[in-house]
Formats: C-alpha cells, structure tokens, sequence
C-alpha cells in the first residue's frame, strides 16, 4: 500500500513538474503572484499525503520562494516519471517475453532454456531493485525540496518553538499544582481522618484500659499505614525504578478490578523521565476504564522503536473519554514538555484508545 501511494505521489509530481513552467510562465505574463503559491500548496499537499512529507506551513507560503520551489522540482519530477517509466517498461518486456515463453514461442530469438532464465532474472532482479531504489531517493528529493523551500525558515520555527517550550512549561507547573492539590486532598480526606480516629481510640482505651480499643486502635492505625503506602505508590510507585516500565505496570494490572493484558516490552530502558510519563499515562488510562468506563478488559501495548516510546491502552468501555479532562490534560502537558504526543480516541460507545508516544533518542 506504501508503494503505491508512493508510485502515485511520483507520478502525479511528473505531471506537475511540466505543468510547472507552463504556470509560472502564465503568472509571469498575467503579473499573478497567486498562480505559483496554489500549485505550491497543491505539492506540498501531494508530498504530505503520498510521500509523507511535513504537515502544510500554517503561516502560508511567499510568492517567491513558491516559484523558486517550483523551478527547482522540475528536475527531479521528470526524473521521477523517468523511474516510473522504465520500471513500467521492464515490468511490461518481463510480462511479454514470460507470455511468449508460456505459449511455446521465443522472445525475441532466445529460446526457453535454463541458463537464458537465470540470466534474465537475475537481470530483472538487480534491474528491479535498482529502480525501486530510485523511486525512494526521488520521494526523499521531493520530501527535502518541501521542507527547504516550503517550510517555515529558521526563524518562524525558533519563535514556534519557544511558544511551545512556553506553553509546555506553564502546563507542566499546572499539572504539578494539580497533583499536589489531589496529594492534599488524599491526605486531609484519607489518612488524616483516621489519625484522628486513632488518637481518640487510643485516649478512650487509656481512660478505660479497655483492651477491645487498642486493638480497634491497632486496626485504624494498620489502615492508615496501608493509606500512606497508596499515597506515596500514586505520587511515584518505588517499583518503576526497581523493575522497569513493564513489571511496574503488571503490578499495576494486578491491583487493578478489570483484567488486564499487558504486551510487548522496552528494548532499552529509556531515561527516567520518559519511563515515568510512560507509566503515568498507562496507570491513568486504566483508571479511567475502571472507574468511569464500564470496561471488562483492557488491553496494553508496550514498544520502542529506534528512537520513540509508544504505549497504548484500549479498553471495551463505553467511551467518551475527554481529553480535555483534568487527568489526561495533565498527561498531554507532561508529554508535550518532553516532545512526545498523546492521542486520545474514544467515541460514544467505545472503544477507547491512548496512545503516547515519547521520544527516547
């Protein structure tokens, strides 16, 4: 499917590569800067949806560096349409001679002999992957051409940049406000309560030298104890720098009320940081599809590539999950801060699925 969209994206660039002189030629007599920008947008449309090229430039593309984009893609559009021919023209002489071959005729005078076969395939071959080399070196041109000429310049991207190191910062000091919001609320709501109940347990069994309430003291006192271990667990679980990303969540699944399926793992263990933004998203996400969801399974994906973290939770609830929410907004600052993206699709009805992706090169 790649290939062929890839096929696609060249050809129709050899059909714009000689549309290209005819249209600035056209803008140049009729004094119409708009001509170049369109059929610039249109590539840059092209590249991104069959190449893979770069999303399109927000801020819009300058007359000028349109026509010298366009100039220079000429060149490498005819030799784009100059692979895809002579790929076409051997795919069509290999399906000619092997039909000649078939129906007990020789191609052009070369009968169908063992020795001949393995000549011409071993040429096909070699011929083949020749040409589809040049096909990915030509996408790679045309990718190269849209981002020199049609992205952002160095500038444009450095004030990008610091607005979203800006706005990445002050999320993260949001998220970290929040949390220490929830972590008082756990403490004032939970465990400080019961200290109390424990104090006044204690002073009724001193006055009364009741054995019943120390031991009723005793029972408050373990489940306050129990209390600060899932407090501290919810700020920062020990086990994650014990055992790694994929023990820590099994912990996780264990505790959890819905079963859990855990796949896949880390070929390398990633910084500290991204581990743990990692972890968070995956232990938000299933506590979203315990508690709000309905669901009855949930499934997790763990991977890395050469230079990315990916982790993916999706579970049979019944949907609906915002993202703007205050959980998986918190998340999404987080991730953003370390580059990384967060995904969140989840229609009414389900299924919902995240996916964080976090750089680690």
């Amino acid at each position: 499917m790649r290939f062929v969209r890839a096929a696609a994206g060249i050809a129709l660039g050899a059909v714009s590569a000689l549309a290209a002189p005819v249209v600035l030629a056209a803008a140049g007599l009729a004094r119409s800067p708009g001509l170049p920008v369109c059929l610039a947008e249109l590539e840059q449309r092209r590249v991104a949806a069959l190449l893979g090229g770069g999303p399109m430039t927000p801020e819009g593309i300058a007359p000028r560096r349109a026509a010298v984009y366009l100039w220079c893609r000429v060149p490498v559009g005819l030799l784009g349409g100059g692979v895809l021919f002579l790929l076409a023209a051997g795919g069509w002489t290999a399906a000619c001679g092997l039909s000649r071959w078939l129906t007990g005729r020789s191609a052009d005078g070369m009968a169908p002999t063992w020795p001949v076969a393995g000549y011409l395939l071993a040429a096909g071959l070699l011929l083949l992957f020749l040409d589809l080399t040049g096909l990915a070196a030509v996408a790679e041109l045309e990718r190269r051409l849209v981002r020199r000429f049609l992205g952002p310049d160095e500038l444009t991207w450095m004030r990008r940049r610091i607005d979203e190191l800006a706005t990445s910062r002050s999320g993260i000091v949001e998220a970290v406000d929040a949390e220490r919001r929830r972590i008082e609320r756990d403490l004032h709501d939970g465990l400080q309560q019961r200290l109390i109940v424990v104090a006044m347990l204690l002073g009724r069994a001193r006055r009364k030298n009741s054995e019943e309430l120390y031991r009723q003291a005793q029972a408050e006192a373990e489940q306050a104890l129990e209390e600060l271990r899932q407090v501290a667990w919810r700020v920062y679980p020990a086990s994650l720098d014990m055992l790694g990303l994929r023990e820590a969540l099994a912990v996780d699944a264990e505790r959890a009320p819905v079963p859990v399926a855990i796949s896949g793992d880390l070929t390398d263990r990633p910084a500290p940081a991204v581990e743990t933004a990692a972890y968070f998203v995956v232990r938000e996400a299933l506590t979203n599809a315990a508690k709000h969801a309905g669901a009855t399974r949930i499934e997790v994906a763990i991977g890395q590539d050469a230079d990315v973290v990916r982790v993916s939770v999706r579970d049979d609830g019944c949907g609906g999950a915002d993202p703007a929410g205050p959980g998986l907004a918190g998340l999404a600052r987080r991730i953003a801060a370390l580059d990384g993206r967060l995904t969140v699709d989840s229609p009414p009805g389900g299924p919902t699925r995240v996916v964080a992706e976090l750089p680690c090169g």
